[in-house]
């Protein structure tokens, strides 16, 4: 006999994390952990664009910090010191971080693998230091604070649960978008440019194009993810978008997958938890909170070399095969 497999679409997966969002509230109300979860999906927005750019179009960025950081300073100043609404000041923290983008992907179109993994990482380093010189916008070292909750229609979205599920909102509709793009022409023109460049070429494909405007579209989702994270944390400092936290964000990417936008999210998830551990496990030491948090460096490169050696398509590989192995279970 002979069963019908149902596709598995990643809008039914979307479906099921926006039930789980809306749950989490009702289940547990704790702030500690809905900040937690905020974190989590500001990271998750970050990584559904970088999953386009280095999982998809193969165009690989150590540079993404930088374009958080770009969001979440545009944004913060907009609101705080020009007084702009709360959205304007997070339209424009993304406009200007996909401006950059596509600056940064002009002169880097020449360039490939390490070549321009050295370029952005470069880019990474001028942004800091930016951060830390612009006193009179940045704050400087000191780091910026007071920076306002979100207002949306005169509304302030102060309490720990509005905040929670406004990024998660926001993270949701960005996945549904990288989903729809991946499911695309666009989405096919990735992947063959991912595949081999002249390829891609003699298929009649933009190549240049496609590179531009995957860098921007990259580069706006993490300066909107900076937006979120400035208006709902409501201190930034340039420590938080150092070349540190590119090289977290890159691993991240790897970990999940290359080609994979439910591996890379799986991964935005767990990695970003681990730190917080605590916020998870009720009754879990401080010790073993502390030995987390030192050891969180080591443990994504852990994660990184057991990837490459034990599973180099990553979490998404790993979905791919387990679905394979259930469709040819389905036909007996």
């Amino acid at each position: 006999m002979i069963r019908t497999r149902l596709a598995f679409s990643p809008y039914v997966a979307i479906a099921i994390a926006a039930a789980a969002v809306a749950a989490v509230p009702v289940l547990s109300p704790d702030r500690y952990l809905l900040k937690v979860l905020v974190y989590v999906g500001v990271n998750v927005i970050v990584i559904a664009g970088l999953a386009l750019l280095f999982g998809h179009a193969g165009q690989i960025s150590m540079g993404h910090a930088a374009f958080v950081g770009i969001g979440a300073y545009t944004s913060a100043y907009c609101v705080g010191h020009v007084g702009l609404p709360w959205l304007v000041g997070a339209l424009a923290g993304t406009a200007l971080a996909a401006a950059g983008g596509l600056v940064l992907a002009l002169p880097a179109l020449r360039l490939r693998g390490h070549y321009l993994a050295m370029a952005t990482l470069g880019f990474n380093e001028i942004m800091y230091v930016a951060f830390r010189e612009a006193r009179g916008i940045t704050g400087g070292g000191d780091g910026l604070g007071g920076i306002s909750y979100p207002e949306v229609a005169g509304l302030s979205i102060d309490s720990p649960v509005g905040v929670y599920l406004l990024v998660w909102g926001v993270a949701l509709v960005v996945l549904l978008l990288v989903a729809n793009i991946l499911r695309s022409r666009p989405g096919r023109a990735m992947r063959a440019l991912h595949a081999t460049e002249n390829g891609a070429l003699a298929c009649g494909i933009d190549t240049v194009g496609l590179k531009i405007r995957t860098f921007a579209l990259s580069a706006g989702l993490a300066g909107l993810a900076g937006a979120l994270y400035a208006h709902s944390v409501g201190f930034i400092s340039p420590g938080t978008f150092g070349l540190d936290q590119s090289v977290i964000y890159v691993a991240i990417v790897v970990v999940g997958g290359a080609g994979s936008l439910a591996g890379p999210v799986l991964a935005a998830i767990a990695l970003t938890l681990l730190p917080y551990a605590d916020a998870l496990i009720p009754g879990l030491g401080k010790d073993a909170v502390a030995l987390l948090q030192d050891w969180e460096a080591d443990i994504y490169g852990i994660a990184m070399i057991a990837v490459v050696i034990l599973a180099p398509a990553g979490i998404g590989g790993l979905l791919t095969r387990l679905r394979i192995g259930r469709a040819g279970e389905a036909h007996v």
